[in-house]
């Protein structure tokens, strides 16, 4: 099952949380063909966005962009309160057999949107720090949270996924070596091993810690079509600007490239928005 599972390490005042996307990552790349380096980024960052949704104190949709000055424009996942994912990137046709990070992304930044029902959006933008997908996030959050935080991503073909731990205000006072302690273990953890249950797999990687482990959050793929809001923005273009458009071009074409859904209106448009 896909799913966002968090855990505590009851002794350490360290909190941690296990993701795993399979169906999800699967549909949400089918179609797409993106290249295997952008693909790998796009899973890490549906796997760490996921992780973050999760664990939000106040339930919202969230919204991670990278926005590159290199091969990538754009890589964009969002995830909302009952963790349903949808996601894209944008980049330029000629992309290098083997792109580092850094021909990629360039100088580029990082933005977080988060919606919720308290009122305006915040919004948070930062410069991208570190050379991957997991060192940009561990240094927002260690950033963002003033608590150091410690990240795993992975992300192939089938799957992707994460492990996420986060030291906590007391940790140090509880046992000073248990973040150390705790980060030499996860250095020991391989990518093919997040695939399995993250109970065996959190008794694998920290055999002797005690953890309390909390119910699975069930994660999906969500991008339906939404008619109703490509019609409300070419409503909003106006009735002469509508009427231009068809008379030149015979139809209205309007592609959402995040969940790959087409949207063709033809001279019957007018009187479906305006009369």
């Amino acid at each position: 099952m896909d799913s966002v599972r968090r855990f505590l390490f009851e002794a350490l005042d360290i909190r941690g949380a296990v993701v795993t996307l399979g169906n999800a990552w699967h549909e949400m790349q089918a179609g797409r063909n993106d290249p295997p380096g952008i693909a790998t980024l796009l899973g890490e960052m549906a796997a760490i966005t996921a992780l973050i949704a999760g664990n939000l104190k106040t339930p919202g949709r969230l919204t991670f962009q990278l926005q590159g000055k290199g091969l990538v424009s754009l890589l964009l996942v969002d995830c909302d309160e009952q963790l349903r994912l949808r996601g894209t990137a944008r980049y330029a046709n000629a992309v290098l057999p083997a792109p580092t990070f850094q021909e990629l992304l360039g100088d580029g930044q990082l933005v977080l949107t988060l919606h919720t029902s308290a009122g305006d959006p915040y919004q948070s933008i930062v410069p991208l720090v570190g050379d991957s997908v997991t060192a940009v996030f561990e240094h927002y959050l260690a950033q963002s949270e003033q608590q150091p935080a410690k990240l795993f991503l992975t992300a192939s073909e089938d799957f992707a996924g994460g492990l996420f731990l986060q030291k906590l205000p007391d940790a140090d006072v509880k046992d000073p070596d248990g973040w150390n302690r705790i980060n030499h273990l996860t250095a020991t953890l391989k990518p093919a091993e997040l695939r399995q249950p993250v109970a065996n797999l959190l008794m694998q990687v920290f055999p002797e810690e005690d953890m309390r482990l909390f119910e699975p959050r069930p994660v999906h793929y969500h991008c339906p079509r939404d008619e109703e809001k490509v019609l409300a923005m070419l409503k909003q273009l106006g009735r002469e600007e509508i009427e231009a458009t068809l008379a030149e071009l015979g139809e209205i074409a309007v592609e959402d490239d995040i969940c790959r859904q087409h949207y063709r209106y033809g001279p019957e448009l007018v009187a479906k928005l305006f009369d």
